[in-house]
């Protein structure tokens, strides 16, 4: 169907709006400014960013809270090489995102000229879809089909390079509106009576929930599952949340990185792991079943990925939370040999037990579970924790508590520095009138801080705690136990409360913990953006990695 011509940015904006995209965000070039102009007059809110790279976590954080692929813009050459660490990360991690990078004129793309080199080719190994237009009358379709694979499982990132002359030239066709997602069913009846069967037939099952079973719809089912059956739940780092209050008992806590955790005594002791929504780059099959005697059931909506440590039994393939609510009715409470019950028991009191805040050394320093106890205690269910990566990263996910799915997230796949503060500005926009905690290092923090401004200039609700220690302490501590030494890992001092206030925001310093609870119900109360110093205390890091059971892998 014809239309009257518009040209090639303004038809990237009527597909974004019909796909009903909400925010972009990015930086100009000269190469895609013609698509800024467009966005400015009439598109969804664009936010413009201190750097491509935190526009990408921008957009990888709004995939994950709502499930529509957030979306991210760069101009050619660096401005879209910029985008690279975000995407890679969005799909190793399973966050939809829809990329559109700037190119040159098509008459110079086999030239060596001002920012030309292959987008398509730079892009395609690190995401879902990587393609570049050719012709101004595709554009609506290729962004449609882009969009629409990001959002289709394994979710990931998809890539669209426009040369300049594309997003200028002119276009006759109609813009594509986006059609209803696939319905998918659940896994076979078949399937789901051989895992009512094996549950029952088991001593210990266990839940092992993974990151493609933490939306609230999968959540929901999980929930239903756990109150009928009462079987033990272990959580990934990006399945935190999963798991309500109501059902906290049933709840044994989560794994990653390193195999000692009382999570991992559970997998390796149960009978029956049945992974749901469960992806090896959360926690590799080869650190929780080490042994490779696992019996494993898979229940999720792509297949699994097959190693010597993971080769499930049976693999129930659909809609993850359909195929939990057919096997509800099939299943009933499981009833666990006094033997299960003691050793659960066990692993409960062990969990209670690590979360115990020891009395501390006046020394003006805080130490972790200090901080987390504190924040336990401020936190509400709807309020949301983004946490970077570094040792904050291990405490938190072992120790920090949360209830509801996708209202505490890690970087699980690439642990990649500095995605904290940029997803909690996302947060902050898709989850207004809440308020937003980001936790980061002082080294994983600046890799991100400039676009504090974005979150001054946008008046966002976040605050942001540096746990700080004057080093890369995560490698540093792994390091003393690989070496009894550390290399590269120091750095100089930064006085965060007078760069906050450099960018408008409040600074705030907190020496013990009086002063950090203040400082952070400070922060409830502040308009805008409020950053947090905390000297930690990281001397018990070391016991982050010890090894509790046998062929412990790194």
């Amino acid at each position: 169907m014809a239309e009257k011509s518009r040209n090639g940015a303004e038809v990237i904006v009527e597909s974004l709006k019909n796909h009903e995209v909400e925010y972009v965000f990015g930086i100009p070039g000269a190469k895609i400014d013609g698509l800024f102009n467009a966005l400015v007059d009439d598109g969804p809110e664009l936010i413009v960013t201190r750097h491509e790279q935190n526009a990408a976590f921008m957009a990888a954080a709004v995939g994950r809270l709502t499930g529509k692929p957030g979306v991210v813009v760069a101009t050619s050459g660096p401005g879209a090489s910029n985008l690279a660490t975000g995407l890679v990360t969005a799909t190793a991690e399973g966050d939809p995102v829809l990329a559109i990078g700037g190119q040159v004129k098509r008459r110079d793309l086999l030239k060596l000229t001002h920012q030309s080199m292959n987008n398509a080719a730079l892009f395609e190994p690190i995401t879902k879809y990587s393609a570049e237009i050719q012709d101004p009358e595709t554009i609506s379709e290729v962004l449609a089909n882009a969009y629409r694979l990001a959002k289709s499982s394994k979710k990931g990132a998809s890539f669209i390079s426009i040369p300049q002359d594309v997003v200028d030239g002119l276009v006759e066709s109609a813009s594509i509106k986006p059609l209803s997602d696939p319905k998918i069913g659940s896994a076979s009846t078949e399937d789901i009576a051989y895992l009512s069967q094996m549950i029952q037939a088991a001593e210990l099952p266990v839940l092992l929930v993974g990151m493609r079973a933490s939306t609230e719809k999968e959540a929901k089912a999980i929930r239903k599952i756990v109150e009928k059956t009462k079987i033990p739940v272990v959580e990934t780092f990006q399945a935190a949340g999963v798991i309500s209050r109501e059902l906290e008992a049933h709840f044994f806590g989560r794994i990653g990185l390193f195999r000692n955790q009382p999570g991992d005594m559970l997998l390796k002791r149960s009978d029956l792991v049945i992974a749901v929504g469960y992806d090896p780059i959360e926690y590799e099959a080869r650190n929780w079943n080490a042994e490779g005697d696992a019996q494993i059931i898979v229940i999720d909506d792509t297949p699994a990925e097959i190693d010597q440590y993971f080769q499930p039994q049976r693999e129930l393939i659909g809609d993850i939370a359909e195929t939990l609510n057919v096997l509800l009715p099939s299943i009933e409470a499981k009833t666990l040999s006094k033997k299960a019950i003691e050793y659960l028991n066990v692993l409960q009191e062990k969990l209670v037990k690590r979360d115990d805040v020891k009395e501390q050394v006046e020394n003006g320093l805080i130490h972790p579970l200090e901080v987390i106890d504190t924040l336990q205690t401020i936190v509400t269910d709807e309020m949301t924790v983004t946490v970077d990566v570094g040792s904050h990263y291990i405490w938190m996910a072992r120790h920090f508590r949360s209830y509801e799915p996708r209202h505490l997230l890690f970087s699980n796949g690439m642990q990649t520095l500095g995605v904290a503060l940029p997803w909690a500005i996302s947060a902050a926009l898709v989850r207004p009138n809440t308020q937003i905690i980001s936790v980061s290092g002082d080294g994983g923090f600046l890799f991100s801080a400039q676009d504090l401004e974005t979150a001054v200039r946008k008046k966002l609700n976040i605050i942001h705690l540096i746990w700080n220690d004057g080093r890369y302490n995560m490698v540093e501590f792994q390091e003393q136990l690989k070496y009894h030494r550390i290399s590269g890992v120091d750095f100089g001092p930064v006085d965060f409360v007078k760069y906050a206030e450099a960018f408008g925001a409040k600074g705030l310093r907190a020496n013990n913990v009086d002063e950090l609870r203040t400082a952070i119900l400070t922060g409830i109360e502040t308009e805008g953006p409020v950053v947090i110093d905390i000297p930690i205390d990281y001397q018990d890091n070391e016991k982050l990695g010890e090894t509790i059971l046998p062929d412990q892998f790194y």
